[in-house]
């Protein structure tokens, strides 16, 4: 393997993400920087784009909050960096907002301008960015000089589902986000110009910093499918010469293995495969190398700081574990009780980190705030082991959060979905292991007396407030609730049930 990589300590030297693109777009104007299906963008072409933009709309959002409900594409490039470059404070979110979660956040944030890559049912007012939106800032371009901020200025704010489900809102600093993205550098090292094949969406930290940052941090071409169909990802990788792969949660390699064609496959190009998201079983990581002779690079991070450890060809790969902490980043392994004791090597309890890139807090939420980090400390709520050479290993969740697909699906958020219908008296969500999707949303329901439902009717009212992946795949409706001594609704009965259904479907 070729060590001619650029060096990750460099990143931290920049003002902004925007001063590193624009550097990066007058070294190399020419350079492809972004492709999609129905669109292209050279690095000079972006620069003009971002400027034009500004030429617009600078004056109105110039230290002001801007929200994006955006999917990956070009749009999502420049509007990001655009923002920015007008001195503006941009909020990443997940395109496929409902329409109530969407006017919410919305509602919370406050924006000065919101832009979209489709109209939006809550927001007839947001700017939607197509391919001729691009092109006619294109045509704007001045010269117009930046205006974006640094330092420990806003650069991003990220949505996380906090300790609650409910979506918390965190500031990335110019400094903290340009941190993480040195951090990504270290754990999956870049040479110049590499070709990425983003898979995870932007609006998602994961996503974000490996399909935003990534490439801009190395002058890199980035590659976006129009969706993620393995075939189509293969084609691409073979016609473009894609040499990092999005990767991203299990979900991605197992798909990628179930093309029958994988192993005639031309991947030569292929040299980065990081994988994060949810824990890898063994079995894939030994498939995929068998099958591509490449290694599967896992790590681990949150909203909160990503990411926080990562296993490196220089720091070691252990199978089965994250890796090593990135660097400047401690963790620590403390008593699931008070949060405080720290534990010795080998022993399970909550992971807690703390370093250049972790959060300084929710926006406007002290309680929330309080619960999650102590001390300039973040407790994740995952459970895990440090072994002597300082290997982490994710054994469990202190919190119900599924991990479906690699995206995080809280129980009490998916529960205030189904009891917005009507007929619903009571409800309980939990998860169940699926080989595909790491883990399956289940939901279980009781009834308001004399009413009557379907789970499909459930599944609709769910729609109104939760997108696509947290939706439960299977709703049942039970006569009552297992009940703990105390009277609480016992999770741990029904989390049983689950995997005995399960076990008599699959027979």
């Amino acid at each position: 393997m070729s060590r001619n990589f650029l060096d990750w300590r460099n990143v931290e030297a920049e003002a902004s993400l925007v001063s590193a693109f624009e550097r990066r777009a007058t070294a190399h104007a020419d350079r492809l920087f972004v492709k999609s299906s129905t669109f292209a963008l050279s690095w000079g072409e972006a620069l003009s784009a971002v400027r034009g933009f500004g030429e617009l709309h600078r004056e109105r959002l110039e230290g002001r909050d801007v929200a994006m409900f955006m999917g990956n594409g070009p749009g999502f490039f420049i509007t990001y960096l655009a923002v920015l470059f007008s001195g503006g404070r941009p909020a990443v979110l997940n395109a496929a907002m409902p329409e109530k979660a969407g006017r919410k956040l919305v509602e919370e944030l406050a924006p000065e301008l919101v832009f979209a890559g489709q109209v939006l049912e809550f927001d007839d007012a947001a700017v939607v960015v197509d391919g001729d939106r691009i092109r006619h800032w294109i045509s704007l371009d001045a010269g117009m000089s930046s205006s974006a901020t640094a330092g420990d200025e806003t650069a991003c704010y990220f949505y996380s589902g906090g300790t609650t489900g409910t979506p918390k809102r965190i500031r990335y600093t110019h400094d903290r986000l340009l941190a993480a993205g040195a951090r990504m550098q270290w754990g999956w090292p870049l040479q110049e110009g590499e070709v990425f094949l983003p898979i995870a969406p932007f609006s998602h930290i994961y996503g974000f910093l490996a399909g935003i940052c990534l490439p801009i941090q190395c002058g890199g071409s980035s590659i976006i499918p129009l969706r993620f169909h393995p075939a189509e990802v293969l084609d691409l990788i073979e016609r473009e010469r894609v040499t990092v792969l999005g990767g991203g949660p299990p979900a991605v390699y197992q798909a990628l293995m179930s093309d029958p064609d994988l192993g005639r496959r031309d991947l030569s190009s292929l040299r980065v495969c990081p994988g994060g998201g949810a824990s890898f079983p063994l079995e894939i990581h030994r498939r995929w190398k068998d099958v591509t002779g490449l290694t599967i690079y896992e790590g681990y991070g949150m909203t909160e700081g990503a990411p926080l450890a990562v296993n490196t060809v220089e720091t070691g790969i252990k199978a089965g574990s994250v890796g090593k902490a990135v660097p400047d980043t401690e963790i620590s392994i403390v008593d699931m009780e008070t949060g405080s004791r720290v534990l010795r090597a080998g022993e399970a309890g909550e992971i807690k980190v703390r370093g250049p890139h972790t959060m300084l807090g929710y926006c406007n939420d002290p309680e929330e705030t309080a619960m999650v980090l102590r001390d300039g400390w973040v407790l994740t709520g995952d459970v895990g082991v440090m072994d002597e050479q300082g290997f982490l290993t994710i054994t469990d969740r202190k919190k119900d959060v599924i991990i479906h697909k690699g995206f995080n699906v809280f129980p009490r958020e998916v529960e205030e979905a189904i009891m917005s219908h009507p007929s619903v008296a009571c409800a309980c969500v939990c998860g169940a292991a699926d080989e595909r999707a790491g883990e399956i949303v289940l939901a279980y329901v009781t009834l308001r007396p004399g009413q009557a439902t379907t789970p499909e009717e459930i599944s609709r009212a769910c729609a109104s407030y939760l997108v696509n992946y947290k939706i439960p795949a299977r709703i049942e409706i039970l006569e009552a609730f297992p009940l703990t001594p105390a009277g609480k609704v016992d999770r741990m009965a029904l989390k049983a049930l689950s995997r005995r259904t399960s076990a008599g479907a699959a027979a």
